[in-house]
């Protein structure tokens, strides 16, 4: 059943050095172009990249990003910051990685005059910007649960995008597209323990009379990094 592999995917980091043969990923891509899409404008495209070089050269921009960033913390954070940021450069020793783009859906904003307020304006961009990102999040989550479904390990990743404008330039992107995250796909080399998940009833409103959602924003300091988080309580 579905719920059964979406429940044992688990999200892989270390890889054998195997790669999968062509045929293996062509499954996943299509698994992934499945997805739904806003308009059905299937606003993905993937980079298939098996370069040692350029994979290399991809974890390079992501770590030089996070060393400049580090420099510009507070130092009693700063550590934590170039430990959190080593998690962006574990795709690495994938022998393969997936680069998924997105581009935003154009309906709207092509279509309305000069007259239109910019609130409105603004409001159809991040409309049609989020389109665009969620129609390719959705391919890609099909694209993990194959790989699980497959035998395959796999991993979302969007810390690399620290260093976005460097993997523009290393992967040749065009200028309309994004890159919306960074899969390394490979044989598994581990088997993650599932991580804890916050129940059902934390994370859902049900909104079926006269209750009103409150959102409280919790901001908590701790000796290595600064935490924020929103919860919310019915008011």
């Amino acid at each position: 059943m579905i719920y059964d592999v979406m429940a044992a995917r688990r999200s892989v980091r270390r890889f054998k050095t195997d790669a999968p043969d062509r045929a293996l990923l062509e499954r996943l891509l299509e698994a992934a172009v499945t997805a739904p899409s806003a308009s059905n404008k299937q606003p993905w495209r993937f980079l298939v990249v098996a370069s040692r070089p350029l994979i290399a050269s991809l974890a390079a921009a992501a770590r030089a990003a996070v060393d400049e960033i580090s420099r510009h913390v507070e130092p009693r954070s700063e550590a934590a910051c170039r430990a959190y940021g080593g998690y962006f450069t574990r795709f690495e020793a994938a022998p393969v990685v997936i680069v998924a783009l997105y581009r935003s859906l154009t309906v709207l904003s092509d279509l309305v005059d000069d007259r239109l307020p910019d609130a409105a304006r603004a409001r159809i961009g991040a409309m049609e910007e989020r389109s665009g990102l969620i129609g390719v999040a959705m391919a890609l989550q099909n694209l993990l649960l194959m790989a699980h479904e497959l035998g395959l390990g796999a991993s979302g990743m969007t810390g690399p995008l620290v260093a976005a404008d460097r993997l523009r330039v290393l992967l040749e992107v065009p200028p309309s597209w994004e890159i919306a995250a960074l899969v390394p796909v490979g044989f598994p080399a581990e088997t993650p323990p599932a991580p804890p998940r916050k129940p059902v009833s934390r994370v859902t409103q049900w909104i079926d009379g006269g209750e009103r959602l409150i959102f409280v924003v919790v901001v908590l300091r701790t000796q290595d990094n600064l935490y924020c988080g929103i919860s919310n309580c019915l008011g």
